[in-house]
């Protein structure tokens, strides 16, 4: 059954989750959401399975490094000077 209410961000950009939708959610939780355009999905994260949760880590690290790239915060390397670096990690 969908469960539907409304809440209010406030000026810390906190929301408070409705009483009658925290049933399954307990205090010290850890949640994911995932942002879409317009929509937040809320989802409990020790729901997920661990290969779920490496790739979620991927992705983050990924947008990182990818918005490190788009302020120029980057080097240029060589292949071989890349791959030697990539061998200290």
């Amino acid at each position: 059954m969908v469960e539907i209410n409304t809440t209010k961000i406030s000026s810390k950009g906190q929301i408070v989750i409705p009483t009658n939708m925290r049933h399954n959610f307990k205090e010290g939780d850890t949640l994911l959401i995932i942002k879409n355009k317009n929509t937040l999905l809320l989802k409990k994260a020790n729901d997920l399975d661990e290969q779920f949760k490496e790739d979620l880590e991927f992705a983050k690290r990924t947008e990182e490094a990818y918005k490190k790239h788009e302020r120029g915060e980057f080097k240029i390397l060589s292949g071989d000077k890349f791959l030697e670096e990539l061998e200290k990690w």
